[in-house]
């Protein structure tokens, strides 16, 4: 028997369809059914290691928690991961396929719909309930001849669509019915309902916009969800959520984080946000790096010899040396990590024109960015203090140089990872999701300020709100009602 499907579009990016697509997943998953999650495509730097060595957005690997289920490539078959404003490193089906300029991906995306088709394919095949996410917006209508993020792989696939908007944007009246509007009479007639997301207040005050709804489209309303402030807590899809990302509390230990350009994989610092006593300040370009903070947070980078000319562009770099001349850390994690050496060479070219510049020289280490690139859950424990690690590397490069011999992890049986300083402030490795590990975050932080343990575990919480999000969808939003019209096809 064919598994149901339903699949989740919005009439903007940012509208919340991710969160909807991980607390419905947990949702029905509670309800005893097999349930997988699925995106056609994603446009993201915040990405996820799958079991089987390849690669996927963030979101989807969420949501694959959410379902009680490992990540697989396939829940997310085509992943674009930004490295210029006009270009992209493509990823099919968990690898890298290429890099494509904006103009040229609008002419390749359709070549790429056969893979999508097989990923949903197999995710079908093992499940009860498929939950596809869309991307962007169908009403932009002068992209649909190639689409396959929405209505081109909604229509390929035979798969209900239910439109979500959000309404504490504003707007979301005009936004439902003009995106119904704009659609074409084949692809508007795969659109079932739709879903209000982010209400503040009295519901009962929108009985009059659920009419205006009604009478322009004729599509029924499968709920209104209230603002659900937890989901800020769980980790974001893409750089969009960095604007509310930053936590500023009066006397916390504060650590300054540069708003690269090509921040990637910044999720990484989500554990240390959750901790009460830790202020994250997200450094926008044109701002100085705080000179009050106690550590600095070099991301991760999908664009590193770019990211590290902003630095220098910025002043960045010396406000770090000023930093260390305080007494402050500097901790680089993946491309931040490479930033931090003395030499950075991209001889074929892989980030951008080849060619070579100099690092921060904050570590005695020299990168070229060359080879396959490396996707490998990895676990271990943190030399300095003892405690265990756990987390993932993606990156390209191999790194060499004399602050090897004092690695920052040991990993698996032996293998020595990163590297630091010889007073210990300055440090970098290519693991990502170290600080979800409740005992390092505590030590590490310890060593920069004494402090008492939070009590904060990082994990757990992220199952707890989950398991909020989902009872919180189950009260808003018409699950027997989603289930049927995902079961009719």
């Amino acid at each position: 028997m064919t598994a149901a499907a339903i699949m989740f579009q919005g009439t903007g990016s940012d509208v919340g369809k991710s969160l909807i697509v991980a607390g419905l997943a947990r949702a029905y998953s509670r309800r005893g059914l097999a349930v997988r999650p699925f995106k056609p495509q994603n446009m993201s730097n915040n990405a996820a290691v799958t079991a089987d060595g390849g690669e996927i957005g963030r979101a989807q690997a969420l949501q694959a928690r959410a379902c009680g289920v490992e990540p697989s490539v396939h829940m997310n078959p085509v992943l674009l991961k930004p490295q210029s404003e006009i270009g992209a490193q493509v990823v099919l089906q968990g690898r890298v396929w290429g890099t494509a300029k904006a103009r040229d991906y609008q002419t390749l995306k359709a070549t790429f719909l056969p893979a999508v088709l097989d990923s949903f394919a197999r995710q079908r095949g093992g499940a009860d309930l498929v939950l596809v996410e869309g991307a962007g917006s169908p009403a932009e209508v002068n992209l649909r001849d190639r689409d396959i993020a929405n209505m081109g792989f909604a229509a390929a696939a035979k798969v209900p669509v239910l439109l979500v908007g959000d309404v504490d944007r504003g707007g979301v009246i005009a936004s439902i019915v003009g995106t119904y509007a704009l659609l074409d009479a084949p692809d508007r007639a795969w659109l079932k309902g739709y879903v209000i997301n982010k209400f503040r207040g009295d519901v009962r005050l929108f009985d009059d916009g659920i009419a205006a709804i009604g009478a322009r489209t004729a599509l029924p309303s499968l709920g209104i969800v209230p603002f659900f402030a937890a989901a800020g807590r769980l980790p974001a899809e893409d750089a969009m959520a960095l604007s509310g990302y930053a936590k500023n509390d009066a006397g916390a230990l504060k650590i300054a984080v540069p708003m690269l350009a090509r921040i990637a994989n910044f999720d990484d610092l989500d554990p240390l946000r959750a901790e009460p006593d830790v202020s994250i300040e997200m450094v926008p370009p044109g701002q100085p790096l705080p000179g009050d903070a106690d550590l600095v947070v070099l991301p991760g980078s999908k664009s590193t010899i770019a990211d590290l000319a902003m630095i220098r562009a910025e002043g960045w770099d010396i406000d770090m040396r000023a930093h260390l001349r305080r007494g402050g850390w500097v901790l680089g994690l993946c491309g931040g990590y490479q930033m931090l050496g003395r030499r950075l060479a991209d001889p074929d070219g892989v980030e951008g024109p080849a060619g070579a510049v100099d690092g921060l020289g904050l570590l005695a280490l020299e990168t070229e960015l060359a080879g396959d690139k490396t996707l490998v859950a990895v676990s271990g424990r943190d030399i300095a203090t003892g405690e265990s690690v756990i987390g993932y590397e993606m990156h390209i490069g191999r790194t060499h140089g004399p602050a090897l011999a004092r690695p920052m992890l040991r990993l698996g049986e032996d293998r020595s990872e990163g590297a630091q300083s010889k007073d210990g402030r300055v440090l970098g490795c290519y693991v990502h999701g170290l600080f979800a590990a409740d005992g390092f975050r505590h030590a590490f932080l310890n060593r920069i300020r004494a402090r008492a343990v939070s009590g904060v575990a990082y994990e757990q919480e992220i199952e707890t709100i989950l398991d909020a999000l989902a009872d919180h969808l189950a009260a808003h939003l018409d699950l027997d009602r989603i289930l049927e019209i995902a079961r009719a096809g």
